[in-house]
């Protein structure tokens, strides 16, 4: 099959959507499918070229709306390729409102992945707004299949219930090669949080784990929490530290280099992701990352491995937005090394079992052929 994919950005750019993209992109081409990816050229690299068997075209962009870069040649992109089926996603509206354009045009199936709903803060969420009841209605009536990553969200979100006749749940997955424990000492009493810190991801409750972390100090004064990530809210996250008197319990490491992180997975106790918002965290790749590792995690009821991470032992599942049950959970999880050890090794083995990225890979030709079969 001859796939184009349309993410907003691509590798080596890091983010949910765009590991989704290449992870799943390179183990189709494994499967000796045509892949082609096209999408803003950010970071800024080579125009053309191939990225582990996949095509990558990537286009110059005007500026951004919210988090979508405006790439004004991604219509000719798209109009040149022959392709037997288009697989574009949301929350990034540019790429997918084409992709569906096209779609129709050359009158093939569409797919698409819903990461999640599309919103905004100030003026644009009222943006936001008009752009789902309007374009977004559109391309969800008009897409052959939707893709969710996990079965709750067809009743969190806000606009997918009308379509759940066409709703296929394919889990994310992860690259347990990549992912794994290697041989580094664990820094005693460390918790470690990814995202960017940006306005855009504040839903990945950083600032309720700053909190939390105020009471877990009682209990356990050397506690550290490393930071992963830069973005334009660093100085509010730095500001809110000193304010909390936690100057010398949090670290912020910046961007983490993609060679460096998982080494940041094992040298770490526990991993945290206490999301917040049930419409934007579509399923939080960074948790199997963990797992993957043999760390445990302490998430929310939010994220989409969160009943797996329950069943499995491999973690603490909290409440979202709950300070006092999430400095609870670190303070418990921190005193029992058994436990530690044990939760991380449960996490590899259903991670190993459940969520690797050639498994989720054979789903989406599964939906992909059955579609082209019609």
């Amino acid at each position: 099959m001859k796939i184009v994919q349309t993410p907003v950005r691509f590798y080596p750019f890091i983010g949910g959507v765009e590991n989704y993209v290449y992870y799943s992109s390179k183990e189709l081409v494994k499967l000796g499918h045509n892949v082609t990816v096209i999408c803003a050229n950010e970071p800024s690299t080579e125009k053309e070229e191939v990225v582990d068997g996949i095509k990558v075209k990537r286009l110059s962009y005007l500026g951004k709306i919210a988090n979508t870069n405006v790439t004004s040649r991604l219509p000719f992109a798209i109009s040149k390729e022959d392709f037997d089926i288009i697989h574009t996603h949301i929350p990034t509206p540019w790429s997918a409102d084409w992709s569906n354009i096209f779609s129709k045009l050359k009158r093939k199936p569409l797919v698409v992945t819903y990461h999640n709903d599309i919103i905004g803060s100030g003026f644009a969420d009222y943006i936001a707004r008009f752009y789902n009841v309007t374009a977004l209605k559109l391309l969800l009536n008009q897409a052959d299949r939707i893709i969710i990553t996990q079965p709750n969200y067809l009743h969190s979100s806000l606009y997918l219930e009308d379509y759940s006749d066409k709703v296929e749940v394919i889990p994310n997955g992860v690259d347990v090669e990549k992912f794994r424990p290697i041989n580094i000492t664990k820094e005693k009493n460390t918790l470690f949080f990814l995202s960017l810190l940006d306005e855009f991801h504040k839903y990945k409750g950083l600032d309720y784990l700053l909190k939390a972390i105020i009471k877990v100090k009682k209990e356990i004064p050397d506690i550290k929490l490393i930071v992963g990530g830069k973005g334009a809210l660093l100085d509010y996250y730095a500001d809110l530290t000193e304010k909390y008197g936690l100057k010398n319990n949090v670290e912020f490491h910046g961007f983490i280099p993609d060679e460096k992180i998982v080494e940041y997975y094992n040298k770490c106790n526990v991993f945290v992701l206490p999301s917040i918002s049930s419409k934007q965290e579509g399923f939080g790749i960074v948790v199997l990352e963990a797992l993957a590792c043999e760390t445990p995690v302490i998430s929310t009821e939010i994220v989409g491995a969160a009943a797996d991470v329950k069943n499995s032992n491999s973690g603490i599942i909290v409440p979202p937005k709950d300070v006092d049950e999430l400095a609870d959970a670190i303070i418990k999880i921190l005193s029992d090394e058994h436990k530690l050890k044990k939760m991380g090794k449960n996490g590899r083995i259903f991670v190993e079992k459940s969520y690797t990225w050639h498994k989720v890979a054979k789903m989406m030709a599964n939906v992909y052929k059955e579609l082209l079969e019609k």
